[in-house]
């Protein structure tokens, strides 16, 4: 009853972990943004469908995706090749028959771990993704993170996926993250443009996680000393120093991404302001 979708670009280290975790599907489509390396090749030589397209920006490719890959099934699991399903949750989607619900997408709780293998339970920041869901009733937001939007209920299924963050290294998680901040400059650059409001109602008390987080997002972005906010919320309010000195680092190098957003959103004011002269 249920596909699966992997975003690849240059996955030949982490693809085979992730297809052998999703092995019970009778539909795997790997959509690949023309890599380089031997990701369609390992991808084919495990059965799985290939789909290719230039990647432009993760709502427009996503959303392109879920229109266009002929699915199997009528209920779709997203994963990135740094992720993997859990025992647990392979149990809960094996068994997962959709028949009969009012649910049109369920939250899947992630479990990010460390380059030393510790699992960040209080530093990661988003613990629950809307991961399964039909693919006619979902859309994505926004060029970066993107934001997911069901059109209908939302339930929650047990079990985990876990993803591996630093698996290739610490240098590509840093070049990641620097891409990120400018595709987040770009954004607040884009909101500021249309007078984009927030609401804190919504960013506290809105039943949707996604839709708390876009409007957290928004208000955060806001509020001067951003890095040093960020820094202090994860250590202490979420408590990433149970975490232990994984916890801390990795609280650290979130704060200084959202630097990188900062500086990145500054540029591009001072490129508006030179060019409008």
């Amino acid at each position: 009853m249920i596909s699966v979708l992997i975003l690849t670009k240059n996955e030949e280290r982490d693809l085979p972990g992730c297809l052998q975790s999703v092995a019970w599907s009778d539909d795997i489509h790997v959509y690949d943004s023309f890599s380089s390396d031997k990701t369609v090749e390992i991808a084919r030589s495990t059965g799985a469908q290939v789909t290719q397209r230039e990647f432009d920006n993760w709502a427009d490719h996503q959303n392109w995706g879920l229109k266009n890959i002929p699915f199997k099934n009528p209920w779709v699991l997203y994963l990135d090749a740094d992720e993997r399903t859990s025992d647990e949750l392979g149990i809960v989607l094996r068994s997962f028959s959709g028949d009969g619900l009012n649910q049109v997408a369920y939250e899947i709780q992630r479990r990010d771990f460390a380059w030393d293998g510790v699992w960040l339970k209080h530093a990661q920041i988003s613990p629950y993704y809307l991961r399964l869901f039909r693919p006619e009733k979902m859309r994505y937001e926004r060029l970066v993170n993107p934001l997911s939007i069901p059109d209908g209920p939302v339930g929650r299924l047990g079990g985990f996926i876990d993803h591996y963050p630093f698996s290739k290294g610490l240098r590509s998680w840093w070049q990641r993250h620097l891409a990120y901040a400018e595709m987040e400059a770009m954004m607040r650059m884009d909101d500021l443009g249309k007078g984009t409001t927030f609401s804190w109602v919504k960013a506290l008390f809105d039943p949707d996680f996604s839709v708390r987080r876009y409007h957290q997002k928004g208000i955060f972005y806001k509020m001067p000393a951003r890095p040093l906010i960020k820094w202090i919320y994860m250590v202490f309010w979420r408590r990433a120093f149970l975490d232990g000195s994984a916890g801390i680092t990795y609280a650290t190098m979130q704060s200084i991404y959202e630097y990188f957003i900062v500086l990145k959103t500054r540029e591009q004011l001072m490129a508006e302001g030179s060019s409008s002269k």
